[in-house]
């Protein structure tokens, strides 16, 4: 087992997983993950709180020398945890597979210790940011000058801009979808009424002709 952030295998940037926690939002931060190495590299990301975290892709396979993007999201919080201190962690195990080995391909046992391969490990903590300490960060920055304020005031401004446009994506992949709908019920409510026309212009014209007929002298 290696350290924080960094193994024989793979690189992982940040080194720490930054969430900007709101009460009843999500918030996700994303880690890129990249082999240091010639070889094909399967990585498996676990953490000891499973149910508050989302993680896509939490297992795959990276070629030489590529890289990926892990995108860990924290669900959304009914409640503050206390004094706004985490004590998650999470696991990045990796190990080298054949060439060109694809995710669904990995036995079972590729990431068990006892499985005779070499397994490395790195550990990543969890810390919460709270819109009020970012404030308090903002005019603390302001008045020292303390460039290492105003970087986690530029985080904590990224972190927002992307959980904002996720979720204004969100809404109008849900609009279109409604659009859809709409434009569905539209265009079977017209079919309706253009049969319904048709069979009354059928019913007028057989009403003419057998008026026609009646009248017509024998």
């Amino acid at each position: 087992m290696s350290g924080v952030g960094e193994n024989q295998l793979i690189s992982i940037v940040p080194d720490e997983l930054k969430f900007l926690f709101e009460l009843e939002k999500q918030s996700y931060c994303d880690l890129k993950v990249a082999n240091k190495t010639e070889d094909y590299v399967a990585f498996k990301v676990k953490t000891t709180s499973p149910k508050k975290y989302f993680v896509r892709p939490n297992t795959g396979v990276i070629q030489p020398w590529d890289s990926c993007i892990i995108r860990v999201t924290l669900q959304a919080q009914r409640e503050y945890p206390p004094d706004m201190q985490c004590k998650d962690k999470f696991l990045l195990q990796s190990t080298i597979v054949p060439p060109h080995t694809d995710v669904d391909d990995l036995p079972q046992d590729t990431f068990t210790k006892d499985s005779g391969k070499t397994l490395t490990e790195c550990k990543l903590k969890v810390s919460y940011i709270s819109p009020s300490t970012t404030q308090r960060s903002s005019e603390s920055g302001a008045i020292n000058g303390d460039g290492n304020g105003s970087e986690t005031i530029s985080t904590i401004q990224r972190l927002k801009e992307e959980r904002d446009a996720a979720v204004k994506q969100t809404q109008q992949l849900q609009h279109e979808l409604e659009m859809v709908k709409r434009r569905r019920n539209q265009s079977n409510s017209g079919l309706s009424l253009k049969l319904a026309a048709l069979v009354g212009l059928i019913g007028l014209i057989i009403g003419f002709i057998l008026k026609l007929t009646l009248a017509s002298p024998t």
